[in-house]
């Protein structure tokens, strides 16, 4: 039986599904899921994130979460935390650019939080060197200060999505249609968690609602509210949802998100707008939303570039440079990127956000 074999019965014995369930199957089934079954990253997988492009991302996240535990007074043991961490090569960086951080790697407790074991035991081999543990739940976090990055984890969350309708709401679903996989429509139902959205809608726009983000960082702002820390959201989007963002990759090339299922990479936009105000409800404070590429100029990426590049020649050399462009140009990674802090009230932002 395939993935979709799967998603057609249980359509056939429930009826339509949300199109939060089917990411969630179609992304974490734990025998036919995208994440649970492949390593989807690089040139053999089905998309390159910015830690693959270049260690310099790495490092300098690395920097600025090492200068927030020097800036909160070096606490003597705090969590070390990546959401999502792929291979380990973020953390793997972020790690070699701290090292000379004194007492930094001494206070550490690295945590992965990380489903898929195909990924686990890839990480493993890139962090052999630094006993990581591996939690499959953010509420396992430890009671202590929390420095946590999490870099394209959001998008990849399930979404509902719900097209608006006077002043009702219906949501889109995913039902079958001559026994082929289709979009539907829900009747018109007044939805709480959208109320605010009737101020900036009209009739037939359509609105993402991601409930399980929400949790999970109430659960990481409560803990760097409570003992201090700082986080590092990366994603792309924007500060609120509008219009219909859901999107598949497959073997790099864009994909209708219903006709592969468990074999393509199905990602939306991140409502950055919902993850500050949960953050705020925790008690913690939130940065200004900012691209991604201002982020990286900001703690010196071009300088660091000019750097490595000064020891290089011919392809190496033109290589870092289209790096350097990819991850920080406008008409690149620069602006559809963005990034949000999470910091104590009392503290200042983690370097390269401003409040």
């Amino acid at each position: 039986m395939s993935l979709s074999d799967h998603i057609k019965s249980r359509i056939r014995a429930e009826g339509p599904i949300s199109v939060a369930d089917f990411m969630a199957d179609a992304l974490l089934h734990p025998t036919y899921g995208y994440y649970t079954t492949r390593d989807p990253l690089g040139a053999k997988g089905d998309f390159t994130t910015a830690p693959e492009i270049s260690q310099m991302f790495g490092e300098l996240i690395g920097l600025s979460l090492a200068q927030s535990w020097l800036d909160q007074g070096a606490p003597a043991r705090f969590t070390l935390a990546e959401l999502g961490p792929g291979r380990g090569t973020l953390m793997a960086d972020l790690l070699r650019a701290t090292k000379l951080v004194p007492g930094f790697h001494d206070a550490m407790q690295i945590v992965l939080l990380e489903a898929s074991p195909i990924l686990r035991a890839r990480q493993a081999d890139h962090l052999v060197h630094y006993n990581p543990q591996w939690h499959e739940r953010i509420t396992d976090l430890a009671n202590q200060p929390l420095f946590l990055v999490a870099n394209e984890f959001f998008d990849a969350l399930p979404v509902r999505q719900f097209l608006r309708d006077g002043d009702g709401w219906r949501e889109k679903s995913v039902g079958l249609h001559d026994d082929i996989l289709s979009f539907g429509l829900g009747s018109a139902s007044s939805q709480p968690a959208l109320i605010h959205r009737l101020d900036d809608t009209k009739d037939g726009d359509l609105v993402e609602l991601c409930e399980t983000a929400q949790p999970m960082i109430q659960t990481i702002a409560s803990r760097i509210s409570d003992h201090g820390g700082a986080a590092l959201i990366l994603d792309y989007g924007d500060w609120r949802s509008l219009g219909d963002t859901l999107q598949a990759l497959r073997a790099h090339e864009p994909s209708a998100p219903l006709d592969h299922p468990g074999k393509a990479d199905l990602t939306t936009h991140v409502d950055f707008e919902a993850l500050a105000l949960a953050a705020k409800s925790a008690g913690s404070a939130y940065s200004r939303l900012t691209p991604q590429g201002v982020f990286l100029e900001r703690l010196g990426i071009t300088e660091r570039a000019q750097a490595l590049a000064s020891r290089l020649k011919g392809d190496a050399r033109q290589s870092l440079v289209a790096a350097h462009r990819r991850l920080t140009h406008p008409e690149e990674m620069g602006n559809l990127f963005k990034v949000l802090g999470i910091f104590p009230t009392q503290a200042p932002p983690p370097p390269g956000l401003n409040a």
